[in-house]
């Protein structure tokens, strides 16, 4: 297939690598992404795995929890000051408190909905906002979690809402341990709470581009095995929460901190906002002078 700059681009984006082996990566790949990112990474050209999709959309993510039950959602806007409106910010507990009351499914039902149940939907309140900001706003995803009395949430809010964790913990009351937690989740941005949860096919994928990459250093083919092994234990690390060492303490893995404390984790959800989404690009002097000269 024709290897267009567009793909080129993407590829580098993902990568870092440069134009050329990006270019050769994808004529070696057919133009497959995927393929292309392993076949850079064997060549040692590339040490990325992947790279995060741009971050691109503005707005605010947010965490209401009453009792037992909690959400986290994402509010996204068209630019960043509205984050700072005084309604934008009214506007995100309203919606959490919604979705704990009615319990949609999905986004499309929670705009459906009556306001905590009476009086104008949730999409007529959020025109009327839409209307007084001036600014487009929209609800983009939500998750709804249920605990015993035995466990603890953890929520935490990154830079104003621009990433969000909530976490769940079995077997602890402490809302501060569950919050560690989820600061860590903020920072570090793992993909797992534990091994079991990896896809055997990723580990595998995984362990094939070590291999390869193994050899074509020159190492023997007798340690190549036991390095991969090793290199694997470095992956699980990178992915894995409960194999990352702890921000507040990186002498201790986050499973020890955790266990420590007589608990565990069940799950963490972390949004962060635009993640997967483009936004269009502007040129705010282009668009000055262009009012300027009408």
């Amino acid at each position: 297939m024709a290897i267009t700059a567009k793909l080129v681009k993407e590829l580098r984006e993902k990568t870092g690598a440069g134009m050329m082996d990006c270019k050769k990566a994808l004529q070696e790949t057919d133009g497959d992404i995927d393929k292309a990112i392993d076949y850079l990474r064997e060549k040692g050209i590339s040490k990325a795995a992947k790279k995060a999709d741009r971050i691109a959309a503005e707005g605010s993510a947010h965490i209401e929890v009453d009792n037992n039950t909690a959400v986290i959602i994402e509010v996204n806007c068209e630019t960043d000051f509205v984050t700072k409106n005084d309604q934008f910010q009214q506007l995100l507990p309203e919606l959490g408190k919604h979705i704990l009351s009615q319990k949609p499914e999905t986004v499309e039902e929670a705009l459906q909905q009556k306001l905590h149940g009476e009086g104008e939907t949730l999409e007529a309140h959020l025109n009327a906002v839409i209307s007084k900001i001036g600014e487009k706003i929209s609800l983009r995803r939500f998750a709804l979690v249920n605990k015993t009395d035995n466990d603890a949430f953890g929520a935490y809010l990154h830079a104003g809402g621009r990433i969000g964790v909530l976490t769940l913990l079995e077997g602890t009351q402490d809302e501060e341990v569950a919050k560690d937690v989820a600061m860590h989740i903020a920072a570090v941005n793992p993909s797992y709470v534990s091994r079991d949860e990896v896809a055997e096919e990723e580990v595998n994928r995984e362990r094939e581009v070590l291999k390869t990459q193994a050899l074509n250093e020159g190492k023997p083919e007798k340690i190549v095995e036991k390095m991969v092994e090793g290199r694997l234990g470095k992956f699980f690390e990178g992915i894995v929460l409960l194999e990352q060492d702890f921000v507040k303490d990186p002498d201790q893995k986050v499973k020890k901190y955790v266990e420590d404390k007589g608990a565990s984790v069940k799950s963490f959800i972390r949004y962060e906002v635009g993640e997967g989404m483009e936004k269009r690009e502007e040129n705010f002097a282009d668009e000055v002078m262009s009012q300027i000269k009408k």
